[in-house]
């Protein structure tokens, strides 16, 4: 039996040995997977800090865009004084008029001129009416109409006829 006791050492040895490495190898798959959840973490929060960036200039810029759409709403009824006073013979005013339309052109109002052309109701508001062939077509401009940057900003009020 003596011969058998060195072995049951050895055999301890090997287990614990065996145990050792089970335990290391463990250790290494829980330290590999808390660091891909720390790099899952990472690369969401990079994500969310990019959309958080984008959505910030966004915002911005809608911003930016509806102050330049209130300030060009002010200034509409100065262009109908304008175009009221050019229709009674206002020299001079032309040039003033040209300006001041190239300016708010160039930050994005663009004006609806729907004459002889078929009556829209999105872009159009008909108030006045006469008998006439065919399918309603404007007849008469009231009072220009204007989108900015691609939004009705003002229908034209217009006389239909038709």
């Amino acid at each position: 039996m003596s011969n058998e006791e060195p072995r049951v050492e050895e055999s301890d040895g090997a287990v614990e040995q065996a145990e050792a490495a089970v335990e290391k190898d463990i250790d290494i798959a829980r330290v590999a997977r808390e660091r891909d959840d720390y790099l899952d973490a990472l690369k969401r929060l990079q994500a969310d800090f990019e959309n958080y960036k984008k959505r910030i200039l966004k915002q911005q810029t809608e911003h930016l865009e509806r102050a330049a759409e209130g300030l060009v709403e002010k200034l509409l009824p100065v262009l109908d004084t304008f175009d009221l006073a050019m229709k009674h013979g206002g020299e001079g005013l032309d040039q003033v008029h040209g300006q001041l339309m190239v300016a708010l052109e160039k930050e994005g109002l663009e004006r609806i001129d729907p004459l002889d052309k078929p009556f829209d109701p999105n872009e159009s508001e008909a108030v006045a009416h006469e008998e006439g062939e065919g399918g309603p077509v404007v007849s008469e401009v009231m009072r220009t109409g204007y989108r900015f940057k691609g939004k009705l900003l003002r229908p034209a009020m217009v006389k239909v006829k038709g």
